[in-house]
């Protein structure tokens, strides 16, 4: 059997499992992994919403995979992604993170973080940062149906309005295409192509989603 993904008419790959898959993480089991346990699945937690937000920000200007594969030292690095505890960085842990070769040592991502956190704070005490999010989608996964990798935006008019309104809150890194990356991730979108054989199955957590 050949090793490289076979592509099939509608963009799907065709896997020596015998599944078909989205064309993007190609045949790297880490990255299959990831596709087939985690993107698309409906998120509701508060902090890991805020730690993929971060790390989609992080990701700006590089491949998702290099961070997928550093996320274990980012989590280690960042105490979990707690945002109380993030919030009170200061100097000194800014300048240890900045010299851990763990994870992607960029300033102002860095210090983007802890504005960032100090923001879901804000949003957390008047309630829940998942509700928050959610309601730009009126609580419930939009269903999309690519047929191609093509045929998925990088943006939509929801994750323009989300990327306002982060930014104006002080969150940092989350421009419109960075925020569709993580609402697509955190299933707020089902971008799965249709062919894929995870469409349906995120179609069906997307429709057990409940407030």
């Amino acid at each position: 059997m050949s090793l490289a993904p076979e592509p099939i008419p509608g963009g799907a790959i065709l896997h020596p499992d015998g599944k078909l898959r989205c064309p993007w993480p190609g045949l790297d089991p880490f990255y299959v992994a990831y596709h087939d346990t985690e993107w698309g699945v409906p998120e509701l937690d508060d902090r890991a919403l805020f730690e993929k937000l971060i790390l989609d920000g992080f990701q700006a200007g590089l491949s998702w995979i290099t961070i997928l594969r550093k996320r274990e030292n980012f989590r280690a690095a960042f105490d979990g992604f707690e945002p109380a505890i993030i919030a009170c960085y200061g100097p000194e842990k800014i300048e240890a993170l900045m010299a851990d070769a763990g994870i992607i040592r960029n300033r102002a991502k860095i210090v983007g973080t802890v504005a960032s956190a100090r923001a879901w704070l804000e949003i957390k005490e008047r309630g829940s940062f998942s509700r928050h999010l959610w309601g730009f989608v009126d609580g419930r996964p939009v269903q999309g149906s690519p047929r191609t990798h093509r045929e998925v935006p990088t943006s939509t008019p929801a994750a323009e309005a989300m990327s306002r309104d982060l930014r104006k809150r002080g969150f940092t890194f989350v421009g419109p295409t960075i925020v569709y990356a993580f609402m697509q991730a955190v299933g707020m979108v089902n971008d799965h192509l249709v062919d894929c054989y995870r469409h349906e199955e995120c179609a069906a957590l997307g429709a057990a989603v409940t407030w």
